[in-house]
């Protein structure tokens, strides 16, 4: 996959997120509970009684992130254009595309209610950088595509099970085809995140080498809705290159779940 065809897939990821970080540039105006684990769920969270009502995106978008939620980040609503389609997004191995629909907020199961987000950290500053050094530090900033998705019953620990299970089938890397683009997913493997009732977390490359680009992926269960949190740094390219998880973030936004 050359350095091109990688960029590509990372803006797709959070296709207007760049809008936003044109106006991070410009300057701004401005304990989450459990100890969850990359692992996932307390060993007892799919022996809960099923008698859960879920949000409706109405609710969700009152317990979404909102600017200065976050310090030093931009956040801003998701449009259509934003969260892809059932359709718009298939892997060769029909058990990773759960993985693919988490990534660009397809709707997995029967949500009752979705809402997202799109969330950029703003650059860090620097006068004294020279020119390409200041560069640098504007594209090392990490996005991330926030989506909120809410079910009646048992549908949030069940999506959380889908998932799980997906990437154990995956970690040896798949291909995704994202409205007609492939894009190779070369390795996937477990990180730890902390939250709500049930915490996954995963890195993964796309693409080989020097070419190759970290994400990252973390889906929360909180009651009957689900956070998902798909991240990337631009600035961060090439076979050891790697970013943290974006904790700010999802602290925030399982803080708002209650």
């Amino acid at each position: 996959m050359r350095a091109t065809a990688v960029r590509r897939t990372a803006l797709a990821a959070a296709a207007a997120s760049l809008a936003l970080l044109a106006s991070a540039c410009g300057g701004s105006d401005s304990d989450a509970k459990g100890d969850g684990g990359a692992s996932g769920a307390k060993d007892d969270a799919s022996a809960k009684p099923a008698a859960v009502k879920g949000l409706s995106s109405a609710e969700l978008e009152k317990v979404s992130l909102e600017q200065g939620d976050v310090a030093g980040h931009k956040i801003s609503k998701t449009g259509p254009e934003d969260i892809l389609q059932p359709g718009a997004v298939t892997a060769d191995k029909k058990e990773c595309e759960p993985l693919g629909f988490a990534f660009y907020g397809v709707k997995r199961g029967t949500p009752v209610g979705n809402a997202g987000r799109k969330v950029v950290e703003e650059p860090k500053k620097d006068e004294s950088a020279d020119p390409a050094d200041a560069l640098a530090g504007m594209l090392d900033i990490t996005s991330s595509l926030v989506t909120l998705a809410s079910y009646d019953g048992d549908g949030a620990v069940k999506s959380m099970a889908e998932l799980r299970d997906s990437a154990a089938k995956c970690t040896g890397g798949f291909t995704l085809s994202m409205k007609g683009e492939k894009q190779e997913i070369t390795s996937l493997t477990e990180e730890k995140a902390t939250g709500g009732e049930e915490a996954l977390a995963w890195g993964l490359r796309m693409g080989e080498g020097e070419e190759s680009v970290p994400f990252k992926l973390v889906s929360i269960r909180q009651g009957g809705t689900i956070a998902t949190f798909f991240s990337f740094n631009l600035g961060k390219t090439g076979e050891k290159a790697e970013f943290e998880l974006p904790t700010a973030v999802i602290d925030a936004q399982v803080g708002k779940l209650g």
